[in-house]
């Protein structure tokens, strides 16, 4: 079946529906004015005027009516008829003389069905179906045509596929070899009917947003050489019931006079949800759209060359029934890229534009730390920006790292007016973190120190780079960390000896990094090896550490996992103190250049340290 037939079917049928529509229209209105004025040739003249002619005898008929008199009479000058029309009014002698002067005359009953039917119902009837046609013009479709509410709005690329490869696709290595098989089965699929292979019925790729799902999805359909039909979970659901699950048997049964093709099904986790997660609060067209697609997908052979894939970055909350063998059998996770991966994101993207060659791609790719392809695709197109902005004729590294900047910290506040007193404090706060960072083995070095105001409430800020990417992390490393964080609370207590609200969120993130500690990973001595809590919501969102109370915890537990949370957390407060007591002078040094130059990277900050006066730790 072609869809390009299709659609030019549906646009023929949609113009003979109008075509239709208007002819029928204009055939009643011409009835209607013949009806009305068909005798338009009649002279009309006036009652008195009537009345004279009968006086006259120059009446030859008439016909009376509730309304009119219509009639004929002998016109003076040539003596020939006319006919005549008069406006009747209630004239009780009018019989008595026509009568008298021997007028041929007779009553009529005037037809007004055609009226009554035009003005009384169709009419009426009509604009009310108007205003309904509009009203449900948005719940119809594309594809819908009147009564279309069941028929899915997929897409469809079949004269034209997708170009995308896997070429284009950077940063998912492992993803790519496990869906090679699926493009091996489209293109070869008796190599694998020859052994009494069949191929996934269903491939489900997960990972967090911005990972590439959808464009690995298009990917396999462009090296596979098939059609690839697309549609959003969301695009199921209407408000009347029935009309997912009818959409879902109209989606199948296209991609079965497509096969062999691919299925895309975006955010699935829209129809996909658990039916146990909450019943209070189901949803049954939801349920029956869920329920409709599980049969479905049992229902077809994969040997017809249809293969279902999904995107979510939540598959926690789908239903088993989904996820179970014989349906979505392959489940690959889209990851966030390290920092090769990143690197070879940033390739891709960096062809499309004219880069200097003092641009380092490697450092780009180290500067940007659980960032997600559509994160890097920001970047380079920001940076570009910011080239054309100052009419660069090449994008330099300078741009980049704005860009970069940009998108971790947010916008730079130029006009934002700060105080002097404060601009001291976040010096010697940044130069806190800044020393610690530097010091201590197990935190990330320290790339750049910032004073600059960004985003809604950063008045300042310290980048880290990591060297290399961390799979495992000790005990030690996260204490350093925790260590790091509390560098600049500790710095504004020994310079000022007071402390302000702008260490909130490196308390947040301190506190969140121990209790992971001590409850998730089994690092304390006091509450041993035993996980007390794990992490809440989301896998693929949650921020790291953000944590969930388990229900069968004691209070006493609890009481002891605060103790030791505050007792940790106060320790490392003080060692962060300390080493910075014993190297005060360097965080004079740091804050002051600071204050001067607002921006201090990693080589003026090694300088600083590694001053005359020595490391002390």
């Amino acid at each position: 079946m072609n869809n390009k037939n299709n659609k030019q079917s549906s646009n023929g049928m949609n113009n003979f529906s109008k075509f239709s529509i208007i002819y029928i229209i204009l055939g009643i209105f011409m009835v209607y004015m013949y009806q009305f004025y068909s005798k338009t040739e009649s002279t009309t003249i006036t009652y008195s005027q009537f009345k004279k002619l009968v006086s006259e005898n120059r009446v030859v008929k008439c016909k009376i009516s509730a309304k009119y008199i219509k009639g004929v009479y002998l016109d003076k000058k040539n003596n020939k008829k006319k006919a005549f029309i008069a406006i009747a009014v209630n004239d009780p002698n009018l019989i008595k003389e026509l009568e008298a002067h021997n007028v041929d005359f007779s009553g009529t009953i005037t037809n007004t069905w055609l009226t009554n039917l035009i003005f009384g119902w169709i009419l009426p009837f009509g604009f009310l179906f108007f205003l309904w046609w509009l009203m449900t013009k948005k719940m119809r479709g594309t594809s819908g045509g009147l009564f279309g509410f069941g028929k899915s709005r997929f897409k469809v690329y079949l004269n034209e596929k997708p170009d995308v490869k896997f070429s284009d696709v950077a940063g998912a290595e492992e993803a790519k070899q496990e869906i090679q098989e699926v493009v091996e089965f489209l293109k070869d699929p008796d190599k694998y009917k020859r052994l009494g292979g069949r191929a996934p019925k269903g491939v489900l790729l997960v990972g967090a947003p911005g990972t590439g799902k959808t464009l690995l999805a298009k990917a396999t359909a462009g090296e596979a050489g098939t059609p690839f039909i697309s549609i959003s979970g969301s695009e199921f659901v209407e408000m009347f019931v029935g009309v997912g699950a009818s959409r879902v048997r109209d989606l199948f049964n296209e991609a079965k006079k497509l096969s062999p093709c691919i299925v895309f099904i975006d955010e699935i986790d829209a129809i996909g949800k658990s039916r146990a997660l909450n019943s209070l609060t189901s949803n049954d067209e939801r349920e029956q759209t869920l329920n409709q697609l599980l049969a479905e997908m049992d229902g077809f052979d994969s040997s017809v060359g249809v293969i279902i894939m999904a995107a979510t970055n939540r598959p926690e909350v789908l239903d088993p029934a989904l996820m179970r063998p014989g349906r979505f059998d392959r489940q690959i996770i889209v990851d966030k890229p390290d920092v090769k991966g990143r690197e070879a994101i940033i390739r891709v993207h960096i062809k499309k534009i004219k880069v200097g060659e003092d641009v380092k791609i490697e450092t780009l790719a180290k500067m940007t730390p659980g960032l997600v392809g559509a994160d890097l695709a920001n970047i380079v197109n920001e940076a570009a920006l910011l080239a054309a902005r100052e009419d660069k004729e090449a994008v330099h590294m300078e741009h980049f790292e704005e860009a970069i900047e940009r998108q971790l910290a947010g916008l730079k506040k130029k006009n934002r007016v700060i105080k002097e007193d404060e601009k001291k404090r976040v010096a010697y706060h940044e130069s806190g973190h800044a020393i610690i960072a530097y010091l201590l083995p197990g935190a990330d070095p320290v790339h750049k120190i910032s004073i600059i105001p960004r985003g809604l409430s950063a008045l300042g800020y310290t980048q880290q780079l990591p060297t290399d990417e961390k799979y495992l992390i000790t005990k030690e490393d996260m204490l350093d960390k925790v260590a790091v964080l509390f560098g600049g609370r500790a710095a504004e207590e020994i310079v000022f000896g007071s402390v302000s609200t702008g260490a909130q969120n490196d308390l947040m993130r301190a506190t969140d990094i121990v209790r992971a500690v001590i409850t998730q990973f089994g690092m304390d001595e006091k509450l041993g090896l035993v996980v007390l809590e794990k992490p809440g919501g989301n896998q693929f969102l949650t921020p790291e550490g953000i944590m969930r109370e388990r229900d069968d915890i004691s209070e006493k537990t609890k009481e002891l996992i605060d103790a030791q949370v505050s007792k940790m957390m106060q320790n490392i407060y003080e060692r962060a103190k300390g080493i910075l007591m014993k190297n005060k002078d360097k965080l004079e040094m740091l804050a002051q250049e600071l204050l001067k130059k607002e921006i201090i990277n990693e080589d003026e900050l090694k300088a600083v340290m590694e001053g005359e006066n020595g490391i002390q730790d």
